[in-house]
């Protein structure tokens, strides 16, 4: 069986780990010198508080070639073939590690990296998809090329509440993040062949709720759509972004995640948007 592997970056709902049978890399957060482990000692649920606690705000950290060849040995056998789908590599270093350790696995494992050109919930849906065509027993190449489908065809779209953390990491420059916090505006933010960028300022946090509806709904039009509505620490405002979404879009599968911690950590608490996919109707 092909094994199915994706990083810390990416979010899904609670048991699809199990069901699709997905192995998760565990990334690392780092808070000055301090550096934890996702899923071991910091988690979705208590990574606000140490955001409160240490008055920092936090950088991911990369793990080391090393640190994956040993997390696909954990999971596979010699000679199988893992399916590995991550985080964009014009986002992340990640990527470019995952390349690494498949190089130096030759012989070993049959490693094939993929990168997505996004994350969160995107992630969550690739290997889900990738699993179900492993079950129907589509060949892995096939499995890449109707990956390939979905990355072509994207639709990420989102607002920060403050760019606080997304200034600090390097995601929207000084200069961005100093004139929307003086003018007190929101940004839309989407995403643009694996990169995120800023499109729009609007005047209040309703506002920019209505603009993301707004474009996702400019981009999608009316065809049958897979699609997430990811938070940071902010299920009031994604319950009713769900009602208003659900009468608004033609939606095949509706789920709703919380931003995993290694992109909260990047965007910072408030992020709320939709990740979306048409929804083809498999053979």
């Amino acid at each position: 069986m092909l094994k199915i592997v994706t990083d810390g970056a990416a979010d899904m709902p609670d048991g699809w780990l199990e069901q699709y049978q997905i192995h998760m890399l565990p990334l690392r957060i780092r808070f000055g010198e301090e550096t934890y482990t996702q899923g071991v000692d910091i988690t979705n649920s208590n990574f606000y508080q140490v955001v409160e606690e240490k008055k920092i705000i936090p950088r991911t950290s990369l793990p080391s070639p090393q640190q994956v060849m040993d997390f696909y040995r954990s999971i596979a056998k010699r000679g199988e073939e893992i399916l590995s789908i991550h985080l964009a590599s014009k986002m992340s270093g990640t990527f470019s590690t995952i390349q690494m350790a498949a190089q130096e696995l030759i012989g070993e494992l049959n490693v094939t990296p993929f990168d997505s050109n996004a994350g969160s919930a995107i992630l969550g849906f690739m290997c889900r998809e990738a699993r179900l065509w492993d079950r129907a027993g589509v060949k892995l190449d096939q499995i890449i090329e109707r990956l390939e489908k979905i990355r072509d065809s994207l639709t990420v779209i989102f607002t920060l509440d403050n760019l606080e953390f997304a200034r600090m990491n390097g995601r929207v420059s000084a200069l961005q993040s100093a004139l929307t916090s003086m003018l007190k505006v929101k940004p839309i933010i989407v995403l643009r062949d694996g990169l995120l960028q800023m499109a729009e300022k609007v005047r209040t946090r309703n506002r920019s709720i209505e603009r993301v509806l707004e474009l996702v709904h400019e981009h999608l039009g009316d065809a049958p759509v897979n699609l997430a509505v990811v938070h940071a620490n902010d299920p009031d405002t994604a319950s009713l972004m769900i009602e208003k979404v659900k009468g608004l879009l033609n939606i095949k599968e509706l789920i709703l995640t919380e931003l995993a911690i290694p992109v909260a950590a990047n965007l910072g608490p408030g992020t709320i948007g939709i990740a979306a996919y048409p929804a083809w109707e498999e053979n």
